[in-house]
């Protein structure tokens, strides 16, 4: 119950607040190897003026390695000694607006995007809670600007029943302030935030969690001032829930684990991953003649989960993008987890799995397939964007399969702002070779 509560309330502090999410809760909670996932729904009072109200949603994937982790908006690597931590690390930050869901106040101004942090923490277990420290700076060529952070963190449990009280307070310099809240009429110097927060968790069996949050914070007057800030108050709450792969079994452990090695090929489609999936539509190179090739690293993490024909595996992918005469070829990466189903009725004549992958895609521009379907219906873009990868393949040898799929990135239906609330993507089917080491 220790193990699961703290995943919680770690997912419920990561999406409680755009701008002002604290220091990685995630730290000393999950066994190397572990693995989770989520889904929140938030409802936020915005700092800007005129912002659409409405609930944003979010989906989460979490890993935990031996010296690095994957925190679902948080990547880094880790060194411990004794009750100390230390962290260095890239995140996402959740503060701006975009250019579908600008606020009105904003209308006349240039875009202010989310953006990535460069980042480093310290923290501390004690007996009378969790303090931490925590440097931040821009690396994604937005603000430029630097945040400085002091926080605590304590833990009251009742049964299946958690309460985690939080509170911080975050210096941010005038470049990270003025950025997100200057006009040509005003300029928004550094300050210190104030946050408090109680995050609840319920856990209903021992894989899965209900989740809760209330936060609010304080802003400093040099942001409270700005004509396009509503005051110096913000609030928000969230509910979603907590799918924990394993806490009622012992996780995989061969005497080593195999390195697993794909390498895939794949064109354009203008056809859905659904219909794809369902076989309804398969074609190709319709829309533009755009392709790619991608090889992707894995393990597996969870063989037979549950005592069902179910394997769990985690993979990192650089996948390069083929853009013929629309324009330059280009790179982006992934990180999702993927689950196989194992047994069919066809097994003592032919082996096959269906594999479900999600998870996290970063593109290094905005291809052609995407620009187009975004352009048509006047949408945005964004380069993070939810990935997909579902597959059907065939063993050909002990550990070696071909097969069929489809590499599919969207915005969740525009739901998202983790995702620039992008409603569309692109699909591309594959054929792929796989093999383990």
């Amino acid at each position: 119950m220790r193990q699961v509560y703290r995943w919680v309330s770690a997912l419920a502090l990561l999406n409680a607040a755009h701008a002002f999410a604290s220091s990685d809760p995630f730290i000393d909670v999950l066994e190397p190897g572990g693995a989770a996932v989520g889904y929140v729904f938030r409802w936020e009072h915005s700092t800007y003026r005129g912002a659409e109200g409405g609930a944003d949603q979010t989906a989460l994937y979490l890993y935990e390695g031996e010296y690095a982790y994957l925190h679902a908006t948080r990547i880094g690597l880790k060194f411990k000694q004794d009750d100390w931590r230390f962290d260095a690390f890239i995140r996402y930050r959740f503060e701006g607006f975009n250019r579908d869901f600008r606020p009105e106040s904003t209308a006349n101004l240039p875009l202010r995007e989310p953006g990535y942090d460069a980042g480093l923490s310290l923290r501390r277990k004690t007996s009378w809670g969790t303090p931490y420290i925590e440097l931040l700076t821009d690396v994604s060529n937005g603000s430029g600007g630097s945040e400085a952070r002091l926080g605590y963190w304590n833990e009251w449990r009742h049964n299946r029943f958690t309460l985690k009280p939080h509170v911080m307070l975050a210096w941010r310099d005038e470049k990270l302030n003025n950025f997100y809240y200057g006009t040509p009429t005003y300029t928004a110097g550094a300050g210190v935030d104030v946050q408090a927060a109680l995050y609840a968790s319920y856990a209903l069996n021992e894989r899965w969690n209900i989740i809760g949050a209330i936060t609010a914070t304080r802003r400093s007057s040099e942001i409270a001032s700005s004509p396009i800030a509503t005051g110096s108050a913000q609030g928000d709450a969230f509910i979603g829930f907590l799918y924990d792969f394993q806490p009622a079994q012992q996780r995989w452990a061969p005497a080593s684990k195999p390195l697993i090695v794909k390498f895939l090929y794949g064109q354009s489609s203008d056809c859905n991953v659904a219909q794809t999936v369902e076989l309804s539509c398969t074609s190709t190179h319709t829309v533009d003649n755009t392709n790619v090739a991608a090889v992707h690293f894995g393990r597996k993490l969870i063989e037979n989960a549950g005592g069902w024909p179910v394997d769990l595996a985690g993979f990192l992918g650089l996948q390069r993008h083929f853009e013929q005469n629309y324009g330059n070829d280009y790179w982006s990466m992934m990180a999702f987890f993927k689950v196989y189903w194992t047994k069919f009725p066809w097994d003592n004549y032919v082996h096959t799995r269906f594999g479900f992958g999600s998870g996290l895609s970063y593109s290094e521009q905005i291809g052609q397939m995407e620009s187009h379907d975004q352009g048509r219906r006047d949408r945005g873009t964004w380069k993070l964007l939810n990935y997909l990868d579902p597959s059907f393949d065939v063993r050909v040898a002990r550990d070696t399969y071909v097969g069929v799929g489809v590499s599919h990135r969207s915005g969740e239906f525009g739901k998202s702002e983790f995702f620039g609330n992008v409603n569309g993507g692109s699909n591309f089917i594959y054929v792929s070779i796989e093999t383990a080491f």
